[in-house]
């Protein structure tokens, strides 16, 4: 599962907010600059990736490498009221990642991944969901290979869903 020996894995912290507020901004500029700080923080519908509520439930992990954040994946159980753009249901945590460039392409993303599927399963969550911008094939087709399937109904924001295999068989 390690995509490279000199990184480490620890859990996401809860005061960490800069952190996601850093990972939204590349996700939302993944191709182009669209977006500043300042943008992401005023607009309810981007902002809301940038917030961990341990509380309700939200956990994550983070990659580092000397100590410093390189990516992140983060689950968050989103209200109806607010809902994500990878949304399904209250009971199912949206699924973000984001890798920092300078390290994609090493296996770090697979990596993140599947600790935070294996984080949902210790947790008893069966379901997450995510969205995936239709023109990114390359994160597509790495979350269809870990298990993560196109849903009915979220083809404009690429809604994908995993369903833990160990329910989904029984």
């Amino acid at each position: 599962m390690d995509a490279n020996p000199a990184v480490t894995y620890r859990p996401l912290r809860g005061g960490e907010n800069w952190l996601l507020l850093e990972a939204s901004l590349g996700n939302f500029n993944w191709k182009v600059p669209w977006f500043s700080r300042e943008q992401v923080l005023a607009r309810p519908d981007l902002a809301r990736y940038t917030l961990l509520e341990p509380d309700r439930g939200d956990f994550g992990i983070v990659v580092e490498q000397d100590t410093e954040p390189i990516g992140v994946a983060w689950a968050l159980y989103l209200p109806a009221s607010a809902p994500g753009y990878g949304w399904v249901d209250e009971s199912t945590p949206e699924f973000c990642i984001w890798v920092d460039e300078p390290y994609r392409g090493l296996g770090i993303g697979r990596a993140l991944t599947q600790r935070l599927l294996a984080e949902a399963r210790d947790r008893a969550v069966r379901r997450v969901s995510l969205s995936v911008d239709r023109a990114n094939l390359r994160a597509k087709l790495l979350y269809m290979d870990l298990g993560f399937a196109p849903i009915p109904g979220g083809e404009l924001y690429g809604v994908l869903l995993w369903q833990d295999p160990a329910v989904r068989g029984a």
